[in-house]
């Protein structure tokens, strides 16, 4: 599956909480500039952020299972964490 978010927040940004958000639960597995992989018994993901035309981030979470997986609960979860990133009242709901 693969996810999409458009955020104000730096690649920079997006790919420092990415590396801390997933390091907890997956192992990395390839460190670039504004890409990070992480693989586990959970399944494996790539988390990508490219400066986007004008102040915006696109970022991108590619797992390699399939929708409403463990792994893609985390990457969910994950986007909803950017979307806090800007908008502090912003809250998480939902049940991944």
């Amino acid at each position: 599956m693969k996810y999409f978010h458009r955020t104000s927040a730096s690649p920079d940004t997006v790919i420092s909480l990415a590396a801390e958000y997933f390091g907890k639960v997956l192992t990395p597995t390839e460190e670039g500039a504004r890409r990070r992989a992480f693989g586990g018994v959970l399944g494996a993901l790539v988390v990508t952020a490219v400066a986007e035309g004008g102040h915006y981030t696109l970022v991108t979470v590619e797992t390699n299972q399939p929708g409403e997986s463990e792994v893609d609960r985390l990457a969910k979860r994950f986007l909803g964490e950017v979307h806090t990133l800007v908008d502090q009242a912003h809250v998480l709901r939902g049940a991944y």
